[in-house]
């Protein structure tokens, strides 16, 4: 079987595999931010590139993804008091996507294909962000092309959320989305390879 690429590697992860789950240190930080407002930036900080890019993708729109992102950190703290337990990011993510759904009932949202050159790389604030590298945007040409149940939990998972993440935000079983997410990335990996993407990169230097 191909290798995967390394735009898939380093968001997805290996298959079967998890992310760190920064749980415990989290749960810290969230008890200061309780008390302190200040104390919420470090989990701002943080999470800015990934919610940012996440709300990006679905809106397709600059304009309204900072908006969504902002929504969505100010809901955050307004509602701290409701984080109990469990991944923090799942439940900041759990936000973001009703935002967004709000958002795009509100307005229609963009093809991703058109938000797909404005997709921020992973360690870069959105501020800061450059246009996306020629690999990114094939990815996500991809990931357009799959289900609507198999590319919702690709954008989580390239996101960073893992499986149990992505269970809790959706709320469904965990069973339940390992299998759509082996079988979207077994059909991402397929278009890839159709698409002579994965040749070209095994081929190059």
């Amino acid at each position: 079987m191909a290798a995967m690429p390394d735009e898939i590697r380093e968001r997805w992860g290996p298959e079967g595999s998890a992310p760190a789950d920064p749980v415990r240190e989290e749960r810290l930080v969230v008890a200061r931010a309780r008390r302190d407002r200040a104390a919420f930036e470090p989990l701002y900080r943080r999470y800015l590139p990934d919610i940012y890019r996440y709300c990006l993708f679905r809106l397709g729109d600059r304009e309204m993804a900072e908006d969504a992102t902002s929504q969505v950190f100010i809901r955050a703290m307004d509602r701290l008091g409701q984080f109990r337990d469990g991944s923090f990011r799942a439940w900041l993510f759990t936000i973001a996507h009703r935002t967004t759904i709000d958002l795009v009932r509100t307005r229609p949202a963009v093809s991703p294909l058109e938000a797909a050159a404005h997709v921020p790389s992973n360690d870069v604030p959105p501020e800061c962000a450059a246009e996306a590298s020629e690999e990114q945007r094939l990815l996500l040409a991809h990931l357009a092309r799959l289900s609507d149940s198999h590319r919702q939990v690709g954008e989580f998972r390239l996101a960073g959320l893992n499986d149990r993440e992505i269970a809790d935000v959706l709320g469904e079983r965990h069973t339940a989305i390992r299998t759509r997410q082996s079988r979207a990335l077994a059909r991402l990996r397929q278009l890839a390879s159709e698409s002579g993407w994965l040749a070209s990169r095994e081929d190059g230097p």
